[in-house]
């Protein structure tokens, strides 16, 4: 008989792993608490601009592979797009100056020995002393190992792992921060091309992976949020989903638990699990960007940090975010936009726009909240745990969150 895995949450945690079982062979049931698959990966149709966005502004670079992977599972790494070459323009609006950071396409950090490729004002010596992250320990402080000053920290180690690790980079994981330094400036050009889903989220890396597991005869339910496990011995035996709504489970069956950790530990008594957060603000315009736009600025300088230009809108991302998240939402979109005004050269009054503040959107990258993170396998030999919240051994990233859901998966395979 086929054997069946039911994977609880429709994130992209949650599809990829299902992806990935579907493709073995096995046959798949989501279960979604929600109205709409995606988590924080989503796209949905804002009326105060009269434009679909994205839930937020996620980047990914040419060298995620397990995204990329992903992705190409469904049908969809065309849809991932950016330049040819890995260059990275900034901006600093305290300075007015401008420059290109131009990683190349070598396998190689070659870059960091050509002074027109490199951060401004800049030396060799500063980039060989982020070394220590290298081989940093995920317990140790990036304030304790590396130096949080100076143009190489302020233009790039600072913007790069404050997206990163979602905290002021000092008080981040030393280690965490190395696995992002590790895969991308020191994996050269060729691991570093931006890459961003142009048509939004959802029609890229959400909407395709339901149609494909639906194609294919599997189950995507809505609205079917999990109460309770019914555990048998050292497995779990029953779905249970409230008002008489349970499944049972089959000897062969499996469970991949692909929810936020809040939930998670409801459903399962004892897990531990990060219990810190920090929020990111995404701001959404209705504009058209300059025709010399660059379809990701790096902003250094002001309130914002990233900038993204789309067909009839600009975006931007304010990482590490608590401070905003009371703001008065007119007087938030004011500031921003005073900041991309600078940054892009547009200029009028406030055009119309949407704030999306995500109060919760990772957990807190430090050493204490990274050592609550659980591994995939739980006490049940047949459930298993994904999420960017679980150990992937990188920050909660996209990336990350693919991973976590192949490697739940690879752990149902080696049930056979």
């Amino acid at each position: 008989m086929q054997k069946t895995v039911h994977i609880i949450g429709a994130g992209i945690s949650g599809l990829s792993a299902a992806v990935r079982l579907a493709n073995a062979g096995y046959k798949v049931s989501v279960h979604e608490a929600t109205q709409q698959a995606g988590g924080r990966c989503r796209s949905y149709f804002d009326a105060a601009t009269n434009l679909t966005i994205d839930n937020g502004n996620h980047l990914l670079l040419s060298g995620n592979s397990h995204a990329l992977s992903y992705a190409r599972s469904i049908g969809t790494e065309a849809g991932l797009v950016g330049p040819k070459r890995a260059q990275f323009p900034f901006v600093d609006l305290s300075t007015g100056q401008r420059w290109q950071l131009d990683l190349g396409d070598s396998r190689l950090p070659l870059w960091v020995f050509d002074e027109a490729r490199r951060v401004p004002d800049t030396s060799l010596r500063d980039y060989l002393a982020l070394a220590p992250l290298v081989w940093a320990g995920t317990e140790a402080l990036v304030g304790k190992t590396i130096p949080c000053e100076g143009p190489l920290y302020n233009r790039l180690v600072q913007p790069l792992l404050l997206a990163a690790l979602n905290v002021d980079p000092p008080e981040g994981s030393a280690g965490l921060a190395g696995a992002i330094v590790r895969e991308t400036l020191l994996a050269g050009g060729q691991a570093c091309r931006p890459l961003i889903a142009r048509d939004g989220l959802s029609s890229v890396l959400i909407e395709p992976a339901v149609k494909l597991l639906q194609d294919r005869g599997n189950s995507v339910q809505f609205s079917h949020e999990l109460r309770a496990f019914g555990m048998s011995g050292d497995r779990a035996g029953e779905l249970d989903f409230g008002n008489g709504d349970k499944i049972a489970l089959a000897a062969d069956d499996a469970v991949v638990l692909a929810v936020p950790p809040r939930a998670a530990a409801t459903l399962l008594p004892g897990l531990k699990t990060p219990a810190k957060f920090r929020a990111i603000v995404n701001a959404h315009f209705r504009v058209d960007p300059p025709r010399d736009a660059v379809p990701i600025l790096g902003v250094v300088g002001g309130l914002v940090e990233w900038l993204f230009a789309f067909p009839q809108r600009l975006s931007v991302t304010i990482s590490n975010g608590d401070r905003l998240v009371d703001m008065p939402r007119e007087e938030l979109a004011q500031a921003i936009w005073g900041d991309i005004c600078k940054a892009s050269g547009v200029s009028g009054e406030l055009p119309p726009w949407q704030i999306v503040r995500e109060r919760r959107a990772t957990f807190e990258a430090t050493p204490e909240q990274n050592a609550l993170r659980p591994g995939p396998a739980t006490a049940q030999k047949n459930l298993f745990l994904a999420g960017d919240w679980t150990a992937t051994g990188l920050p909660a990233t996209i990336e990350g969150s693919v991973r976590s859901g192949d490697r739940a998966a690879d752990l149902v395979l080696a049930r056979r």
